[in-house]
């Protein structure tokens, strides 16, 4: 297996951004530590970038504009294929990356985080194939065309998932993007840019620039030649992002955060529900934006579901992120363990009943930023780990003893990203779902889809990522009147 640490020292692209189509040392002097979050070891740094920087990839993404916008749809198919290739060629190293850049366990990168990756450019490649640019609506010609230079801003809890949910779809659509990956897990996006290269993409198509939010996010913000700006973080991320582009009437995508509710219905099956609700919470430790982090349960049902729960968080194993046994590894970085273990110091002041874990690291993990995987029950909705997002492995069980009152508990909250329902009955099931404030419900914990959009009601955000949608949000609307 090759290290992705050596790999990458052995490229020197450690200390550069990629812009036009090559490697370059950048403008900016800073350089930021890569931490190991299983061991709080330094394992390498990455130069950053700085707002020249962000003006040169800018600049060359415009002279890119033109020619990639009209490239016929077969020469952008065929370089999302060879973006494909190359991800499931790499996935291991890839994988790999993940693991040691923000603490995934192995199995889990080799299961969900490299190749859900890559099907959203399978999936973005299969949608530009069969999509109708131009559509007749009587004489007039409805025309769909790329919007521009996209600047994306992804986050360090999924970096290769949310890198390719963006980049695929913006390059279907026929746009020039500028990266700025999170310096927090900023492995995986340097080892996409080699794919980028790799693969054939046109000079100036695709530019990488590592940086920080308020220098290299804000200025991409900001940027005159920037015409659309997709950011996925957290909400207070989302406005400064948002008030930074008003200046410039940019179009802005926003996908932030969530307090994502798991309606348990009365007929539910526990033995199944349960286990697969908790595991949905805690997957990716927790550090997902639309995990179900609030279970809502008919409160006749409640002893047996707190059996339920507590038996399966027991199931789990912590430890090194590369052990194939370890189920779940650390939080990825220091100041998201601290929160997390803010938060459930403040569920214990406020009166949940703790059925499982707590403050502190678990037994056994004397280093590394470890959370005990917490499942609180008897939680009020009024109180703050049942309204915060925590962004940790911590699970909120909210009883109800109505279904309207699940709906409104559900729905009790700034968020509206994602939620679940769990019952029997699917005609009652489904009428719940559509009940739900929130911009994707699942039902009866279905297999994952690629094609199915997301995005956010409320504070969640706005526009659509994955699937049809994804794609649209890079395409502007043109009528031509009298086309016909």
């Amino acid at each position: 297996m090759t290290d992705p640490i050596a790999h990458l020292s052995a490229s020197g692209h450690l200390d550069q951004i990629f812009v036009d189509g090559c490697w370059r040392a950048p403008h900016g002097g800073g350089r930021a530590s890569v931490i190991d979050p299983a061991s709080e070891a330094e394992v390498a740094q990455i130069a950053l970038g700085d707002g020249e920087d962000v003006d040169s990839a800018v600049a060359a993404a415009r002279r890119a504009f033109d020619g990639w916008s009209n490239t016929p749809v077969d020469g952008r198919v065929a370089l999302l294929r060879r973006i494909h290739a190359l991800l499931l060629d790499r996935a291991d190293l890839f994988a790999r990356a993940i693991s040691l850049e923000m603490g995934s366990a192995i199995t889990a990168a080799r299961a969900a985080q490299v190749p859900f990756a890559a099907e959203h450019v399978r999936v973005a490649a299969e949608n530009l194939a069969e999509f109708a640019f131009t559509s007749l609506r009587g004489t007039t010609a409805i025309a769909r065309e790329p919007v521009g230079v996209c600047a994306l801003i992804t986050p360090w809890n999924w970096p290769l998932y949310q890198i390719t949910a963006k980049v695929a779809p913006a390059l279907a659509a026929g746009s020039t993007v500028v990266l700025k990956p999170s310096e927090l897990s900023p492995l995986s996006a340097v080892l996409f840019a080699e794919v980028m290269a790799e693969a054939g993409t046109p000079e100036g198509v695709f530019n990488l620039v590592q940086g920080t939010g308020p220098v290299v996010g804000e200025a991409l913000a900001r940027h005159p030649g920037v015409d659309m700006i997709s950011i996925t973080g957290s909400t207070r991320a989302g406005v400064l992002v948002s008030q930074a582009a008003a200046e410039t009437i940019k179009r802005v995508a926003l996908e932030l955060g969530g307090k994502s509710p798991n309606v348990v219905l009365p007929d539910a099956d526990l033995e199944r529900a349960i286990p697969l609700g908790v595991a949905a919470c805690m997957r990716n430790v927790g550090q997902s934006c639309s995990a179900p982090t609030r279970m809502i349960v008919p409160r006749a049902r409640l002893a047996e579901v707190e059996r339920l729960a507590a038996a399966t968080v027991s199931a789990f194993v912590l430890g090194d992120p590369l052990d194939e046994a370890t189920t779940h590894g650390p939080i990825a970085n220091r100041a998201q363990y601290e929160r997390v273990q803010r938060m459930i110091e403040v569920g214990i002041a406020e009166g949940a009943k703790v059925l499982s874990g707590g403050s502190g690291r678990p037994a056994g993990c004397a280093q590394g930023w470890y959370a005990r995987p917490t499942v609180f029950s008897e939680v009020r909705t009024d109180m703050a780990i049942a309204q915060d997002e925590i962004f940790g492995p911590v699970l909120c069980i909210i009883p109800y003893d109505t279904v309207d009152e699940a709906v409104a508990i559900a729905n009790d909250t700034v968020y509206g990203l994602g939620g679940h329902v769990q019952g029997t009955d699917l005609e009652a099931a489904r009428a719940v779902a559509r009940r739900i404030r929130s911009g994707q419900v699942h039902l009866n914990h279905p297999a994952w889809d690629p094609q199915a959009p997301f995005g956010g009601y409320k504070q969640s955000g706005n526009g659509r990522e994955y699937g049809i949608e994804g794609m649209e949000e890079f395409l502007e609307t043109k009528a031509i009147v009298g086309f016909a």
